[in-house]
């Protein structure tokens, strides 16, 4: 099978390994998540607001109305309590049926694989620690599952294997199969073209819930072990990431020399890179990531909002570093060339609107690696080029005919 061929649904059934995740611990985290924060931030906000009217109706009736107000806590917490006390209860009961394997895969469907992906993405980091069972592990993916990083599972997973490998990595949130967006409206997707031209494209998966430079290491880890392990000598490396998944990218260019004595560039896949595309990447941090951390604070402020602030304090490290992405300590691969490409709403980059909001997500500054005066450029001692998509949303970029023609030149 082509690893760019349409993903089949994978055997279903009743019974899975318990050490897969399925349907039953998503719920069991659905079920805990919604006693921890949603019941508990609805309980504090209650709270804050009922001890803000106690406070004035004592005040209004010089004490006399206290005992009401002591009678509608203890009913309110009684409700709370129960409403968390089933909820907890329930937890243990899929969780215990879920260690045993019982369901089916959360793997086994697509809107399982993205539902996995997107609350990687959101909590990850925790996940890792506490839910290893719904963490995702980096691994090339083949027809909707993992392909062992060994010479039997490359051999098998990418039986046309050539010397020139593409690597391909997607963003916050997003899965392995985020890269056939749009595919009915263009009829092919990048994998697909790199296929064409000669290139073995590798789709990689991740968690992005992690820390941009823990992802990094993984993914330093996994290019060497792939490099030794695949079917053919590699004479060439081609990495292309999404917005964080550009991030990622940059971050495993930097890994520190490992015990085998390999420094960042002269690692076996590092000397190897000879092209590194990053698109809608935020090179310097992204607006929206920033604007939940202020949101955070400002819900703070008052108790009776405070709850909420608490929700949005829950995300993610992988969303917390892309408040501002990597800097000069992060430098790129000196011999690889950098292909860089931005989007806009608007047509022009210098509209408005387009300067404001850039792709929705990341500014065109940003996914060019510039901040402010221009002479604070990340690529500036490299060769680097960029590429404006006028109209274009974060996720167009995905799949857009401006870069597919782009990508045929660069990677030629």
């Amino acid at each position: 099978m082509s690893p760019t061929s349409p993903v089949p649904a994978p055997p279903t059934g009743g019974s899975r390994h318990a050490a897969d995740p399925g349907v039953l611990d998503a719920l069991t985290l659905l079920l805990e998540v919604t006693d921890e924060l949603v019941v508990r931030s609805v309980r504090d906000t209650h709270r804050a607001v009922a001890a803000r009217i106690g406070s004035l109706v004592r005040a209004t009736t010089l004490g006399a109305g206290g005992g009401p107000v002591r009678a509608h806590d203890l009913v309110a917490a009684g409700v709370y309590g129960a409403i968390g006390g089933s909820l907890r209860g329930a937890a243990r009961g899929t969780g215990a049926l879920a260690a045993r394997g019982t369901g089916p895969g959360l793997d086994d469907r697509g809107v399982g694989r993205q539902l996995r992906a997107a609350v990687n993405g959101l909590i990850g980091d925790r996940l890792e620690t506490e839910r290893r069972a719904l963490a995702i592990r980096m691994a090339p993916r083949v027809a909707g599952r993992d392909v062992a990083v060994s010479r039997a599972g490359l051999a098998a997973a990418y039986p046309g294997a050539t010397p020139r490998v593409a690597v391909l990595l997607h963003g916050l949130g997003e899965s392995d199969e985020v890269w056939r967006l749009g595919r009915a409206e263009r009829g092919s997707t990048y994998p697909e073209d790199l296929e064409a031209a000669g290139w073995t494209p590798v789709v990689l998966r991740m968690n992005s819930g992690l820390g941009l430079r823990a992802n990094g290491v993984a993914l330093a880890s996994l290019l060497d072990r792939l490099v030794t392990a695949w079917p053919t000598d590699v004479e060439r490396i081609a990495l292309v990431g999404h917005s964080m998944g550009g991030l990622v990218m940059r971050a495993a260019a930097a890994v520190v020399p490992d015990a085998g004595g390999h420094a960042a560039g002269e690692r076996p896949w590092a000397a190897r890179v000879s092209d590194v595309v990053t698109l809608g990447t935020p090179h310097r941090g992204a607006p929206l990531a920033a604007l939940v951390g202020r949101g955070s604070s400002l819900l703070g402020v008052l108790e009776e909002s405070a709850a909420f602030g608490r929700i949005l304090d829950e995300r993610s490290v992988g969303v917390r570093d892309l408040v501002e992405g990597l800097g000069h300590d992060v430098p790129p691969l000196p011999h690889a060339r950098y292909r860089l490409v931005s989007g806009t709403v608007s047509r022009s980059p210098r509209h408005p609107v387009g300067t404001v909001l850039g792709d929705l997500l990341v500014r065109e500054a940003s996914a060019y690696g510039r901040r402010g005066r221009s002479w604070d450029d990340l690529f500036a001692e490299v060769e680097a080029e960029t590429l404006h998509v006028g109209g274009a949303g974060h996720f167009a970029l995905l799949n857009h005919p401006e870069v597919a023609e782009r990508l045929r030149v660069w990677l030629a």
